[in-house]
């Protein structure tokens, strides 16, 4: 139960012994989601479509679980490594009882909207069908998600990242078992279609939930959740807050951003959003490998400067901005190399695959410079400074790449909006490594 590891350990060895499980089991989440896809578009292209156009409210919600995780994660860090005991079980009760009020809140609100959402991207009954049935199974999970998510946090905070890999692994392998179990049909299970994928990935979240309850019980962490602590602390309430709030937006904005570039590529073609849905799977192969590499550094980060040690801090921010260049580049390199036969896994029709193809070649070229942002918004979040990460995720998601669509549209087309992904992605690197450099200076 001693997690002073992180101020002593070489700290290559700790990065790497503390995001290895995470890049594991993110890449695991990542060919989960690959999985799903592809089994879902053997149902039909609609099918896929439907799962495209229900995805950016799919991300919010995990968003917010993700994003006030993160604020969990950071304060829980902060006070341990500042030897503060009382406040750091203190931020964990107040983060599980808050995230349960968010999974209840957004599971209704979510449900009722869908609908209406849907509405605004396609009046192709078929397709607003496959999208209802899809979501409302789907977001009836919104608590176990929150739930689930916090004893993730929790349990990154104490360095426990092992945990967080076995319960991930168990439920990703759950819904890619299951996933063609409920769509197709297999033995004595009925044939349940697009709802049939919502239901699984249901199931494996109520799996990872089950682990970690459990764990926590059985193997317990040096915080705990207690009665004792669950009256109003404005201060710790306004900490969780003022780093959840940002990390919430840092992850709801590619939600904004892939409902703008749908509204856009839709007034060419329905193939076009297709091929944005496929991207989006793609890239996850790249950004939550990138992303468990983040979340074994945001603990660490977190730990050593509320312990002052901002030498050490500096140095885990040069080895995470490496760890994260080397997976983009060898992203870029994989889709130049095999564009065809990645979007050819979604779909058979030729004419999307050919555009698929330039679409992923092109966007691709903005992978390494990305890095320096997700780096430097991750390091940001670990040190309580979620307004500078926001910045660095606004200009990412919101302020350059969607002007730079709009505007590269009315030029170019389509081939217009996948060339503003590399121009934003580069001029928000720029922006993100002074941001950080002067928050960095700032600390010292």
């Amino acid at each position: 139960m001693d997690e002073s590891f992180m101020r002593t350990r070489p700290v290559l060895p700790l990065l790497v012994s503390m995001a290895l499980p995470m890049v594991i089991s993110m890449l695991v989440n990542s060919l989960y989601n690959i999985v799903d896809s592809f089994f879902v578009a053997q149902i039909s292209e609609d099918a896929m479509i439907a799962l495209s156009l229900v995805y950016p409210i799919q991300n919010l919600i995990t968003s917010i679980a993700v994003g006030f995780g993160v604020g969990l994660n950071a304060v829980i860090a902060y006070h341990l490594g500042a030897g503060d005991k009382k406040k750091a079980d203190t931020a964990a009760t107040h983060g599980l009882l808050f995230s349960a009020i968010h999974g209840i809140i957004i599971m209704i609100v979510s449900i009722l909207i869908m609908p209406v959402f849907l509405r605004m991207f396609t009046s192709n009954s078929n397709v607003l069908s496959l999208g209802t049935q899809y979501s409302t199974i789907a977001f009836s999970f919104s608590l176990i998600i929150m739930v689930g998510l916090s004893f993730e946090k929790m349990f990154q905070a104490v360095g426990r990242m092992k945990v967080t890999m076995i319960s991930l692994l168990c439920g990703c392998i759950c819904n890619i078992i299951l996933d063609p179990i409920l769509i197709f049909g297999i033995g004595i299970f009925p044939k349940m279609g697009i709802k049939g994928a919502a239901l699984a990935t249901g199931i494996g979240q109520c799996l990872n939930l089950v682990i970690y309850l459990v764990i926590y019980v059985k193997r317990p962490i040096p915080v705990r959740i207690n009665r004792q602590y669950a009256a109003l602390n404005k201060e710790i309430d306004l900490k969780l807050y003022a780093v959840g709030i940002p990390a919430t937006l840092n992850m709801a904005l590619p939600s904004l951003l892939i409902s703008c570039l749908n509204a856009l590529l839709a007034l060419y073609s329905q193939s076009y959003v297709a091929i944005l849905g496929i991207y989006y799977k793609l890239q996850t192969f790249l950004y939550l490998p990138a992303n468990g590499i983040i979340q074994g550094m945001r603990p660490i980060i977190g730990y050593n400067f509320g312990a002052r040690e901002h030498k050490r801090v500096k140095k885990i921010y040069e080895i995470t901005l490496c760890m994260c260049a080397m997976i983009m580049a060898i992203g870029t390199l994989i889709c130049l190399i095999a564009s065809k036969q990645l979007i050819g896994m979604f779909t058979s029709n030729s004419e999307t695959i050919m555009a698929g193809q330039t679409a992923l070649r092109v966007i691709s070229a903005g992978f390494i410079a990305s890095a320096v942002s997700v780096a430097s918004s991750g390091a940001l979040e670990g040190l309580g400074k979620g307004t500078q990460s926001l910045m660095i995720s606004l200009c990412r998601y919101v302020i350059i790449i969607i002007p730079a669509a709009f505007l590269l549209s009315k030029i170019w087309g389509p081939i217009g909006v996948w060339n503003a992904f590399w121009i934003a992605e580069l001029l928000t690197a720029m922006i993100a490594f002074l941001i950080y450099q002067k928050s960095a200076k700032s600390n010292v």
